[in-house]
């Protein structure tokens, strides 16, 4: 990266740079020895022109195409959603490519850093110990956080203690009135919420009629989690809350035994996300996460990509690091049945950025999408996952989720993520069932919202990449080793299912 005070061109090859600060009408920018004239007022993290466009020529940021241009450019010219527009149609016929990048992983030798966590029967480790309660219906979500909300009265001294560090119910509104693939959809997600690490208890409590019955939802659990799991069926209970709170009490009281103790880094299985994000998003928070993904990844821990919507326009580079040929095919075909998605609902794949997005600077899908990958950094790509199945191979993997932020962050936590890392430019107060460390992609945000967020990515283009490094590592273990991040200490934690079809 070359920047000057006012700009930054991510790559070499780029067309545009991203104005740092607003940028005033006539005033002298330089760029690798570059200098151009802003034509008009050119505001934080939009792009100004370093070269002239022609009408369909390829505006390049991040080193790859993010759109065409739909008017003449000149050098200066602020370009944005009047002047480029997405390239991007339908599905692609995907070739395999060799590079460098789809080697082998490098042999994890358990030395790097450490993290107090607690470790499972199954062998896999927990950033948290907790308690969940899981309805499989929305009829008894209200029920399901009446039963939490009682519990943690009742065992407020352990939790004070240390001895658990919590008894949440993630309530929602499916379960029933559903069918084929949608329902199998939403059992999957529950099914792998049920078998998360940080989850030493869990009660699955039912109401009894509907279709997401119990023993199909037991079923679907890994076998290796199905051992911390009870099942409660409310129309066959006399007192329901009386039954749920004996299974809680008897689940908290083995929990309360567990200890934390010293892993490697190569415990972790992490989820990567972005939401709300800004032209700040693709220079700091998600080159962060990128980073922190590539030492996980080598470490021999589990990076989670999702968002699939948001890496369409840029999954070639992806792909070609998958490690070998079926990864490559496996990826290719989730990126084309995302589209095809799209399509089938008579809806264009480029749907997309927001509104906020936009506002923040973003034009196209393409460029959102080269950001958004950032997070993934070098990584080899390692497995593909289906929505709602479990990560377990070392190395980047890639789940199919949608974009949404309660949807997709939900699927990582589903897929055995112990902690999420959420970047945003433009802020959200949610969190979800695992510990969501939200990192801002610029220092407005972070000062102006300190009870939303937890680390200020922005550090990086005062600081320089190896502080922001630092300090990112030192947060993350420290969160990882129990500290709360700002989501958890407001309450802010919540689940949601991916619904697909009819609604009966």
């Amino acid at each position: 990266m070359s920047e000057s005070s006012a700009v930054l061109r991510v790559h070499a090859a780029d067309t545009v740079a991203v104005a740092l600060r607003p940028i005033a009408a006539g005033e002298v920018v330089t760029v690798d020895g570059q200098t151009v004239v802003a034509g008009i007022v050119i505001a934080q993290g939009h792009k100004i022109a370093l070269a002239g466009h022609r009408v369909g020529d390829p505006v390049v940021k991040y080193g790859l195409p993010i759109g065409r241009a739909t008017a003449a450019i000149a050098p200066g010219d602020h370009v944005h959603a009047h002047n480029l527009a997405t390239a991007l149609a339908g599905e692609v016929a995907y070739e395999a490519r060799p590079a460098d990048s789809a080697a082998s992983m490098p042999d994890a030798d358990g030395s790097g850093p450490r993290w107090q966590g607690y470790r499972r029967s199954d062998g896999r480790a927990a950033t948290r110990n907790e308690i969940w309660i899981l309805p499989t219906v929305g009829c008894v979500g209200l029920t399901a956080e009446q039963v939490a909300r009682t519990a943690m009265d009742r065992h407020g001294g352990l939790i004070a203690a240390g001895r658990i560090d919590g008894i949440h119910a993630f309530a929602h509104p499916h379960g029933c009135s559903q069918l084929g693939d949608d329902l199998d959809g939403t059992r999957a997600a529950l099914a792998g919420l049920a078998a998360n690490p940080n989850a030493a208890g869990v009660l699955l409590l039912g109401l009894g009629c509907e279709s997401n019955q119990l023993d199909a939802l037991i079923a679907a659990i890994p076998d290796h989690a199905r051992g911390k799991v009870r099942q409660l069926s409310s129309q066959s209970a006399g007192d329901e809350l009386a039954e749920a709170a004996a299974l809680v009490d008897a689940m908290v009281a083995e929990a309360a035994r567990a200890e934390r103790e010293e892993l490697p880094l190569s415990a972790l299985t992490v989820g990567l996300k972005c939401g709300g994000s800004d032209g700040f998003s693709g220079l700091t928070a998600n080159p962060l996460l990128g980073r922190f993904a590539d030492r996980l990844a080598a470490a021999g821990g589990i990076p989670v990509l999702t968002e699939i919507p948001e890496i369409f326009g840029a999954e070639q580079a992806l792909l070609e690091r998958a490690v070998d040929e079926a990864t490559f095919a496996a990826g290719a075909a989730l990126v084309n049945r995302f589209k095809r998605y799209y399509l089938d609902q008579g809806l264009p794949v480029s749907e997309n950025p927001s509104p906020g997005n936009i506002a923040g600077g973003i034009t196209t899908l393409e460029e959102k999408s080269a950001g958004a990958v950032q997070k993934a950094g070098h990584a080899p790509l390692a497995s593909v996952l289906d929505y709602g199945a479990q990560a377990s191979v070392a190395g980047l993997a890639l789940l199919e989720a949608p974009g949404n932020d309660a949807v997709s962050s939900t699927a990582l936590a589903a897929a055995g993520a112990t902690m999420v890392l959420f970047t945003t430019g433009r802020g959200t107060p949610l969190g979800f069932p695992v510990p969501t460390v939200k990192v801002a992609s610029n220092r407005r945000l972070a000062e102006a919202k300190p009870h939303w967020i937890d680390f200020d990515a922005s550090i990086a283009l005062d600081q320089g990449a190896e502080a922001a490094d630092a300090a990112f590592l030192s947060a993350l273990l420290a969160v990882a080793s129990g500290r709360k991040t700002v989501a958890e200490s407001h309450g802010q934690r919540a689940m949601a299912i991916w619904k697909r079809g009819v609604t009966l």
